[in-house]
């Protein structure tokens, strides 16, 4: 499978101030580490050493920490050009540390095994109508795929180092789950519930869990997605709920409580139909998968997130004029909705995804006539509107890839538990 994920630039005096954060060789092992992940093609120790300002002894004593760690693998040399043996370059690992990636949603459990190339490994969705399970029945089934992705892992020589779930909801300190509307969840304390069940191996640095909102973690993915693509954009998830992660300068926004993001709860018609979460005339009741299977003919056909997407796709590809109305009718109000976003954050970018990269085709023409009628710089400055490149896997792929940027970041800790 392809990798998911890039990091950025590294250079020697962007971490100058983490000498201050960490022992030298703490700051050693990270630069060098981002610098070969960063790195377009395999580098040289002395290319690692002119670019990081580092001693060549003290790059080859690094790299060797990290090879031994199974972080760093050599690569093959390239065919010899000239006089001399050709220098053996230098790659991430891809039989060492994993992240696992976990996804709870409204009628379907994911996990995801991301390797520290950013190479999807395995990919396990379950289909199940989780709004009339309790919390706990609920995450006991998660932790049970999850233990599947951990024995394939293991099958592979991988270790899983830590863990991210993604939920459709607002997540609070500590992990708790503070509102789930389209789960009927209110105040759930996922880390208490998933006590016992340990779902990786504990490695210093890296929490065993965290547990964010869905949209976050799929935004994150898509940041870090094949090349790198615009440091600042919305990132919009369309499932049974609506949730946006929003990108800033490369980084993810998540609000003063970390809870923003809620696309879905902003009315396209103040007066409109009631929504769970005591609103009325949110985006959700519009552009909603629930709501464009209804106006599609198909309320009650009994279609989970992971195949209603590719279902009211074929349909639409097909030429049915109701599946055709009902996603110009769900495109023309998510383009309301994300026109007020982009006019507030000046974005240039939006991407469609989880069930709505499927669905661009049809959504992204409404989208964008809205957006272009409703953003006040969209005459002179078109604001981009694309599938997502992760698709529905995004939430689960981004949150595994994240533990993944975080042992390239701290290595330290995982050289600490393998050595």
């Amino acid at each position: 499978m392809t990798a998911v994920w890039q990091c950025q630039g590294v250079t020697s005096t962007s971490t100058a101030g983490a000498v201050r954060q960490g022992s030298l060789r703490e700051l050693n092992l990270a630069v060098v580490l981002r610098r070969i992940a960063a790195a377009d093609r395999p580098p040289s120790r002395a290319e690692i050493a002119t670019a990081t300002g580092l001693t060549r002894a003290t790059v080859s004593a690094v790299v060797d920490d990290l090879i031994a760690g199974r972080l760093v693998a050599e690569a093959d040399p390239a065919p010899r050009t000239g006089a001399g043996r050709p220098a053996r370059g230098l790659v991430l690992a891809a039989d060492g540390p994993a992240g696992l990636g976990l996804e709870l949603n409204v009628d379907y459990l994911a996990a995801c095994v991301v390797d520290l190339t950013g190479t999807v490994r395995h990919h396990l969705v379950r289909r199940a109508d989780l709004r009339p399970v309790s919390p706990a029945d609920a995450l006991a089934r998660l932790a049970a795929l999850a233990a599947e992705a951990r024995a394939a892992a293991v099958r592979d020589g991988l270790t899983l180092a830590g863990a991210a779930l993604a939920v459709p909801g607002l997540v609070g300190e500590g992990g708790r789950v503070r509102l789930a509307p389209n789960l009927g969840w209110r105040d759930v304390d996922v880390p208490g519930l998933l006590a016992g069940r340990p779902l990786v191996e504990p490695v210093a640095g890296i929490p065993p869990l965290l547990v964010e909102n869905e949209a976050n973690l799929a935004a994150l993915g898509e940041l870090h997605a094949g090349p790198p693509g615009p440091a600042s954009f919305l990132h919009v998830s369309g499932e049974i709920g609506i949730g946006a992660g929003i990108v800033l300068d490369g980084a993810l926004y998540r609000g003063a409580r970390g809870w923003s993001g809620e696309i879905g709860h902003i009315p396209v018609d103040p007066r409109g139909r009631p929504c769970r979460c005591g609103g009325q005339g949110c985006l959700e009741r519009y552009a909603g998968q629930e709501a464009i299977l209804a106006a599609a003919g198909l309320a009650g056909a009994d279609l989970p997130a992971d195949t209603a997407a590719a279902r009211l796709a074929d349909l639409a590809g097909a030429g049915d004029p109701a599946t055709l109305a009902a996603l110009a009718d769900a495109g023309t109000a998510l383009g309301v909705a994300v026109a007020g976003v982009v006019n507030l954050l000046d974005l240039d970018t939006v991407v469609l995804g989880g069930g709505y990269a499927p669905l661009a085709p049809w959504l992204r023409p409404p989208v964008v006539a809205e957006v272009s009628r409703r953003v006040l710089t969209a005459a002179w400055s078109p604001v981009t509107i694309r599938p997502a490149a992760l698709g529905a896997q995004s939430a689960a792929v981004g949150g595994a890839a994240s533990v993944v940027r975080r042992i390239v970041d701290q290595p330290v800790g995982w050289l600490a538990r393998s050595g």
